[in-house]
């Protein structure tokens, strides 16, 4: 005699890699209606019984719960773990958030259309055809393959639509008018919470019942390992230094660091990829005004470089710091003086100037055209490591109003201290105290005599 079918029942959980998202657990049978009502929920299926919800804004646990009002509704059994309840039942906010004034429902109603977007993006139904940085985030224009195109404005749960353009000839090329030489083809790298999500999707959550094998370490990674940890480069650097102040955001991805002014402040993200921003330093004249410049450096950077900033971001004057200086032949020459000492050869082409260690490992690059543009905060510095200048293993960026200091103090060490380059001991007094002087920098590349700029 046949038995009858058990009826479906689903629990609710958090996927424990990630913090926020949750799983659906699928006893009894699972039918397809039950997996068609979850997918109108967000989760996406990881095996028969196994579904996910991973968002990019976090509020996994508030969509969990609509999920389950919804199926009871229809009779399907849902019961929901204690940990994942004491997450729906946890009023919290985003640290910072730059958009103070609205509510935490319309807060949620602007995360939740980013979402979409992702999800229109991801599934093939906006297609990207470039991007830039700002100086602030990241910026986009696509299209729809039924609908318009449009102009995307931030990253993950800030990202929003910023202009709507019938004709994508039209979006394409008001794209490149606004930001020009730092558009991009294709879309951007994903973030490391695009990472998160992505992966969560893709792989069934470890249990307490299943031991899991160490991850093999990455050659980047020993690298970095065996110069320093960024995160307690940084903890030291807090512990050092009482004026500067450590908070980390509610999902604990990221840690911030600001100075007693509020006008110099640090983010580290934690556990990115090898080629991903995790560290951005910006400095502003006043606690609410716009970013004076910005330096950002990928995770595999060298440990004496971090120091290197770490060590100027306590030691400068602070008011210097924050107001720079414009990009000219005096500010380039100043910048790369510790190149010039070490050897290293430059040379000139129509977008700016070009540093080259001898061993052809490492170099810097000065963007002529992003040094017009000083109030876009765009990358005019980038020093970079590695065997293939167009695919460097680590980079640092650094914006025009940068201080020359600074960028000098990284110049040594990435000169001097860095690698199979490093050489006798060096210090900041011989630096600044140095009467070398250096090659003057061709008055081609210099802010005051930039190249005329064609298309």
């Amino acid at each position: 005699m046949p038995h009858p079918e058990a009826a479906p029942h689903i629990r609710l959980g958090l996927y424990q890699e990630r913090s926020s998202a949750v799983t659906a657990t699928i006893t009894g049978t699972p039918t397809r209606t039950i997996h068609a009502l979850l997918t109108i929920h967000g989760f996406e299926p990881l095996d028969e019984q196994t579904m996910v919800m991973a968002r990019i804004d976090s509020e996994e646990p508030h969509y969990a719960e609509q999920a389950a009002r919804a199926l009871r509704a229809e009779n399907i059994t849902v019961d929901i773990t204690p940990e994942l309840r004491e997450e729906i039942d946890t009023e919290w906010t985003w640290a910072n958030y730059p958009m103070p004034w609205c509510s935490r429902e319309e807060i949620r109603e602007v995360s939740n259309d980013a979402q979409k977007i992702y999800d229109d993006i991801r599934h093939g139904r906006l297609i990207i055809q470039a991007h830039a940085h700002d100086g602030w985030t990241t910026v986009a224009v696509g299209t729809y393959r039924e609908g318009p195109s449009i102009h995307l404005h931030g990253e993950n749960h800030l990202r929003t639509e910023s202009m709507r353009y019938d004709d994508p000839v039209e979006a394409i090329t008001e794209f490149d008018r606004l930001y020009g030489d730092a558009v991009r083809p294709g879309p951007a790298p994903a973030t490391s919470t695009e990472h998160e999500a992505e992966q969560a999707r893709t792989s069934l959550p470890s249990t307490a019942d299943t031991p899991t094998a160490p991850a093999t370490p990455r050659l980047e990674d020993a690298h970095v390992a065996a110069d320093g940890n960024h995160e307690a480069l940084l903890n030291d650097f807090l512990e050092s230094h009482g004026e500067w102040e450590k908070w980390r955001t509610w999902s604990d991805d990221t840690t911030h660091a600001i100075h007693e002014d509020q006008t110099l402040r640090i983010e580290h993200v934690h556990e990115a990829g090898a080629h991903e921003t995790v560290w951005t330093v910006a400095a502003y004249e006043t606690p609410v005004s716009d970013r004076m410049w910005v330096l950002t450096a990928t995770s595999a950077t060298p440990a004496p470089m971090l120091r290197g900033l770490l060590s100027h971001l306590a030691d400068a004057d602070i008011s210097d710091t924050v107001l720079g200086s414009p990009v000219g032949e005096k500010t380039v020459t100043a910048s790369t003086r510790p190149l010039s000492e070490a050897g290293w050869s430059h040379t000139v082409d129509g977008q700016g100037i070009r540093w080259t260690s001898p061993a052809g490992d490492a170099g810097v690059k000065f963007d002529a055209f992003a040094a017009q543009r000083p109030t876009q905060n765009l990358a005019t510095w980038t020093i970079w490591g590695g065997t293939d200048p167009g695919h460097p293993d680590w980079t640092l960026t650094a914006s025009p109003y940068t201080p020359s200091l600074l960028l000098a103090d990284l110049s040594e060490m990435l000169a001097f201290e860095t690698g199979p380059r490093q050489g006798p001991a060096t210090s900041h007094q011989r630096l600044k105290g140095s009467t070398v002087t250096s090659p003057s920098v061709p008055a081609a590349a210099s802010a005051d005599h930039q190249p005329s700029r064609t298309r």
